[in-house]
């Protein structure tokens, strides 16, 4: 038993070596320019709150995997389309009905992947439902939120480009 005392202080030691080496993906997204001239109709608040939720979910998906260690993913939210009328758009034309309104939604996005050894990357990918039929969930951004997930999927199985 005493030979293999040692053991325990060794496998603490390089859990904190690998914990240290493993460096999680830096994401960040911004609003692209086609899309801030429509923050005025869709509501720059809630524009940014989707920006935000493609950083968490890009972030969060390769922190899971282990994907992207230590790279700088770097996002552009291209176009953004809700499913349901938001709040804006409700202010502005009185007749809209935040639940019976729907219409195809999704996203684009395109960026770059800087990774730990400076390579750098583009990245694009684009999801849009074609029809109603397509349409899922009652939220405002349901569509746009299945292609962040979509996006943050193909990042971990290093498929950057999609179109």
């Amino acid at each position: 038993m005493r030979r293999l005392a040692f053991l325990a202080p060794l496998a603490a030691v390089m859990a904190v070596a690998t914990a240290a080496q493993a460096q999680p993906a830096e994401v960040s997204v911004s609003i692209g320019p086609a899309l801030q001239e429509k923050l005025e109709d869709l509501g720059a608040p809630e524009v940014q709150r989707e920006a935000d939720r493609l950083a968490a979910v890009v972030r969060e998906a390769l922190a899971r995997a282990g994907a992207l260690e230590g790279a700088r993913v770097e996002l552009v939210l291209v176009d953004i389309r809700p499913n349901h009328p938001t709040f804006e758009q409700m202010a502005h034309r009185p007749g809209l009905d935040g639940q019976r309104s729907v219409s195809t939604g999704g996203a684009t996005i395109e960026g770059r992947v800087i990774t730990a050894d400076g390579q750098d990357r583009p990245v694009r990918y684009d999801w849009y439902s074609t029809s109603l039929a397509e349409v899922w969930g009652f939220g405002t951004w349901d569509d746009a939120e299945r292609a962040f997930d979509r996006l943050a999927a193909n990042l971990v199985n290093d498929r950057l480009v999609t179109r």
